[in-house]
């Protein structure tokens, strides 16, 4: 490394797409630094990204629980088990999600550490040639010059405008993972992967669970046929999915949230105690890149990318959410040790037409390939 480098590479952002780059990077010989902005509620910095911290790991973990909550409840008996005197410790729950969480994530910061990355906590921008400024969380400016920069920031929840997240009453998929007690009714905005995942938690646990769908169909991602059949054991759990509902707006209150929408019946509303919006995520690039950055954002907001994750700029990579293609936590990691073997001047190839996608529901519903 030369003399006017701090860094072979510096990643920015520590999630699933970040740390593994990170991570093969170290492995790989070179000198490797991992800036992460995250902060779980209490406030101490944490690796992992959405998916460790608030996405993938603790909705399974919620989703595991709960499953075998309802089937104590409507299950065991067929088989012979008489379950009595049954009772939700939501506390308890919420405790070993929290747990798994901090175990996965304390260990990403093991294996950091492991390969011989210097783990940073701030926020990370990069700025003309290279130079990356670290914000930490002290409020104290460093900058780092690096020979390479991996842009991994990752991806936030999509707001809608007319319902903006108040954190109590209207709130995102992070939030609903975090609930204290359960709400009497449930009002979930979109079913999607996140929406029909979340959904099916809350119901099973004991919500009356309402899901508006502005499309026409029920996971049009998936196979038709599918989704159809999916549908029919979401109905059977209890979820009432309402297809082509185009929610306006709502209004908080006393009595809970009433939102308003419009389907083929005309105008409607309902009322629910706790108002989730799933909708999608969006690329996160909040004061990611500075003036001479040479990196270009395209009209979805996503950071452009050639096939080898390049972006316009010399030596400054992109991958995971911020880029093209589906945001899923394993086609982020391909992508990021894919970018540390090529820094290293290795082959690398990741093969964008066999992502297979995972949706943890019962039944669950997967698929791969070309549809």
């Amino acid at each position: 490394m030369s003399d006017q480098f701090d860094y072979d590479v510096v990643v920015i952002g520590g999630g699933p797409a970040g740390y593994p780059a990170a991570i093969r990077a170290g492995q790989n010989g070179l000198k490797v630094a991992c800036v992460d902005a995250w902060r779980n509620r209490d406030g101490k910095g944490a690796f992992g990204g959405t998916c460790l911290n608030a996405g993938c790991i603790p909705s399974k973990a919620l989703l595991e629980s709960s499953e075998l909550w309802h089937r104590a409840q409507h299950e065991f008996a067929v088989h012979g088990i008489q379950a009595t005197g049954l009772s939700l410790d939501l506390a308890a729950m919420q405790k070993r999600r929290a747990a798994i969480v901090r175990g996965m994530t304390g260990g990403i910061a093991a294996l950091l550490k492991g390969a011989g990355v210097m783990a940073m906590f701030g926020r990370g921008k990069l700025l003309a040639g290279r130079v990356v400024e670290v914000t930490g969380q002290d409020g104290k400016v460093t900058q780092l010059r690096a020979r390479h920069v991996v842009l991994a920031s990752g991806s936030e929840p999509t707001a809608l405008k007319f319902l903006p997240f108040d954190g109590q009453q209207i709130i995102d998929s992070w939030g609903a993972l975090e609930l204290d007690a359960v709400p009497n009714r449930l009002c979930v905005i979109g079913a999607g992967v996140i929406g029909l995942e979340l959904g099916s938690v809350w119901r099973r646990l004991g919500s009356e669970v309402v899901m508006l769908e502005a499309l026409d169909s029920l996971l049009p991602a998936a196979d038709a046929q599918l989704a159809a059949e999916a549908g029919k054991h979401f109905k059977k759990l209890g979820l009432d999915i309402r297809l082509g509902a185009k929610v306006s707006g709502a209004q908080p209150g006393k009595d809970g949230v009433s939102v308003r929408y419009t389907d083929a019946k005309g105008e409607q509303s309902v009322v629910a105690d706790k108002v989730v919006v799933a909708v999608g995520r969006r690329p996160y690039t909040a004061d990611l890149l500075g003036a001479g950055s040479g990196v270009s954002v395209d009209a979805h907001g996503s950071i452009v990318v050639d096939e080898h994750c390049a972006t316009g700029a010399e030596n400054v990579w992109a991958i995971g959410d911020v880029v093209r293609g589906p945001m899923l936590a394993h086609k982020a990691k391909e992508e990021g040790v894919a970018v540390a073997d090529r820094i290293a001047g290795k082959y690398a190839h990741v093969n964008y037409a066999l992502i297979p996608s995972v949706i943890y529901t019962a039944p669950e519903i997967a698929w791969a390939g070309q549809s």
